[in-house]
């Protein structure tokens, strides 16, 4: 199972590639053991009656364990669910190479060269670095040729050629909101933006005045897409003030969480308690919890 399978993963953090005492490197060892687990004589039956759309879910769970620990600072976490994380792509890497597709060697061999393909202005076409005084990292021209690099990229996995998807390739799997910020900015690249966060807030401004003609109207469709086109904008305007719009609502909800705690700490303390409290005495709670937490951080 994907939980046992985890601890696999070697838990000796170093700062340079180290070998077990079998001589085996820890990559490889995960790769071996990896392929026994999927083995449908030896293997574990869980592990063998997965598919890559079965472990999608866990995929996505582990990566956000991993912005987790990283948010909250624990090392010793970050490296036990960047193990875990690694073993999704292992997992996935076992079952294509099963397929007859690709195998993990060919998954780290297409980043490598995406890298190197990416960064002109760091290597030369063999993946060598360039002299540390290249003129090529000029940021202005290496954002720009960025840009231009990826634009390539998906013009050659078009199904089109010469008429490929301005704004494709981004995974619609990905968190409503921060796909959202992707695709604007996918946008914007093409010179298709504001000119700056007030003029962004000036648009949230006005779907908010439409998202309440349609509660007025009573049209629930509209009111959905007129929503939608709300939340669009706010997340172009996280993006313009260089917010990531996801941290923002993730921090946003974990102040509501803490607030919401403190308010039911405050009507305990008034002899009232949740659930049986008119919504004046817990807007009385709420106002005292917000002055408790603007005390404590002063």
């Amino acid at each position: 199972m994907i939980e046992a399978t985890a601890g696999l993963v070697s838990q000796k953090p170093s700062d340079q590639p180290s070998e077990e005492p079998s001589g085996e490197a820890p990559l490889h060892r995960l790769l071996r053991l990896m392929a026994i687990l999927r083995d449908p004589v030896r293997g574990c039956p869980w592990d063998v009656a997965q598919t890559p759309a079965t472990i999608v879910p866990y995929t996505i769970e582990e990566a956000y364990e991993v912005a987790d620990a990283v948010a909250r600072g624990d090392r010793d976490d970050l490296r036990d669910e960047l193990g875990d994380l690694l073993l999704q792509v292992v997992f996935q890497a076992q079952m294509a190479e099963e397929a007859g597709a690709f195998a993990f060697d060919d998954v780290a061999r297409a980043i490598g060269d995406k890298l190197v393909r990416r960064h002109p202005h760091v290597f030369d076409r063999d993946g060598q670095p360039l002299p540390a005084g290249s003129p090529l990292r000029d940021p202005a021209q290496v954002e720009a040729q960025w840009a231009a690099i990826k634009a390539q990229e998906r013009a050659h996995r078009s199904a089109a050629p010469g008429a490929p998807d301005p704004l494709g390739g981004v995974a619609r799997a990905l968190p409503a909101l921060a796909r959202a910020e992707k695709i604007s900015r996918r946008a914007a690249a093409y010179g298709f933006d504001w000119d700056n966060a007030v003029q962004v807030v000036d648009k949230v401004r006005e779907e908010t005045d439409e998202v309440a003609e349609a509660l007025e109207a009573g049209d629930p469709q509209a009111l959905a897409e007129e929503i939608g086109d709300l939340l669009f904008s706010v997340a172009n305007l996280a993006r313009h003030a260089g917010i990531d719009p996801e941290t923002a609502l993730r921090d946003g909800t974990a102040k509501f969480e803490r607030r919401f705690a403190a308010m039911a700490g405050q009507l305990r303390a008034a002899g009232g308690e949740l659930g049986r409290s008119d919504l004046a005495a817990m807007e009385a709670a709420w106002q005292a919890a917000k002055r408790d937490e603007a005390t404590h951080k002063t």
